[in-house]
């Protein structure tokens, strides 16, 4: 029983601050390419909104190496509200999707 309780204090462990939020990530890319955290936000939202409108038009878009973004749909299905047990309706929706690319995976 302690084994488990180490296993599970160690798996907790690495999980614990293993993110990278945005203004992380400005930082970061300002850094690598020498530009200031306004240019490396503004490049960022640019990166973002372009993603987006491709997306919205139903389009596919890949970075070689990266990987590809999409659109999925997802059938309209009967759902179950967990507290009261009740079934519920739940519509169909789009959804966003990210296919890592084969040098990331390997990378990982």
């Amino acid at each position: 029983m302690v084994h488990i309780k180490k296993r599970i204090t160690l798996r907790t462990s690495i999980y614990n601050n293993s993110f990278m939020n945005k203004a992380e990530l400005v930082s970061k890319i300002a850094e690598d390419a020498g530009i200031t955290k306004a240019q490396a936000g503004a490049a960022l939202e640019s990166f973002v909104e372009g993603v987006t409108k491709t997306l919205k038009k139903g389009d596919k878009l890949t970075l070689v190496g990266f990987g590809t973004f999409s659109v999925s749909k997802r059938a309209a299905r009967v759902g179950r509200n967990p507290q009261t047990g009740e079934t519920i309706k739940i519509k169909a929706k789009k959804v966003a999707r990210f296919k890592p690319g084969k040098e990331l995976t390997a990378k990982l």
